[in-house]
């Protein structure tokens, strides 16, 4: 008996050690691979500013120690006063002047155009882009994936289709940044209420990490959309 009850205390340590173990894991993991991130971003700007800084101008010359961060922010005040300097008449002259040249290179023209486009898109917040998760059956009927929408489909794409196109993303797992474009007819579309950062955590973690379920987590057209997929594919 008394045996039994040693080895029936040194399996409770075990499992309750083992617990502790990965709850430890579960609480820095996080944080340190937060801060890992955060900290190689800050020095590699650090490292990308003070190296176009000439010496005497730079900082960390002046100081008796380095302080991590320093050129993060000196970047942040330049793109500041670059973005006020070109809301002036002048700045926007200057501005239209190094367009033009741009815009005479025959293949840097393109380049700068398409990335002009992005940035302006996402930036200056011209279109809802990444806010809204939606569901689409893909790579075929009865198969639901989950896909971000980026604006209404336009241009000959649209003018070819007969019926309205949006333009989705699907992302791939576990990188987000990679996937396909597909141009889906809205009325096969599911949208829902999930948080763009909660679809993205459900990409990433292959489906591991999982929104909390609500009774009303589709829209509802939602229901009408997935009932009549499944009517017709019975």
């Amino acid at each position: 008996m008394t045996e039994k009850r040693s080895h029936a205390f040194r399996m409770s340590l075990g499992a309750r050690l083992r617990t502790y173990f990965f709850a430890g894991i579960l609480i820095t993991a996080p944080v340190s691979l937060t801060i890992y991130l955060a900290w190689l971003f800050i020095t590699f700007v650090d490292e990308r500013v003070f190296s176009v800084i000439p010496q005497q101008y730079n900082p960390e010359t002046y100081l008796p120690f380095s302080i991590p961060g320093i050129g993060l922010l000196l970047a942040l005040i330049g793109l500041t006063l670059i973005g006020a300097l070109t809301a002036g008449i002048l700045g926007r002259a200057v501005n239209g002047l190094f367009e033009g040249i741009l815009n005479r290179l025959p293949v840097i023209r393109s380049l700068y155009g398409a990335i002009k486009q992005i940035m302006e898109t996402v930036l200056a917040n011209k279109s809802a882009a990444f806010r809204e998760c939606v569901l689409i059956e893909y790579p075929r009927k009865g198969i639901w994936t989950l896909g971000f929408i980026t604006g209404a489909t336009g241009g000959e794409v649209q003018e070819r289709a007969t019926e309205q196109l949006i333009n989705v993303f699907v992302p791939t797992t576990p990188n987000p940044t990679s996937g396909f474009l597909l141009f889906v007819p809205e009325r096969e579309i599911v949208r829902l209420k999930m948080r763009t950062e909660d679809g993205l955590k459900l990409v990433v973690s292959g489906g591991i990490v999982t929104p909390s379920a609500e009774p009303a987590a589709l829209l509802p057209n939602a229901t009408k959309v997935v009932a009549s997929s499944q009517t017709s594919g019975s």
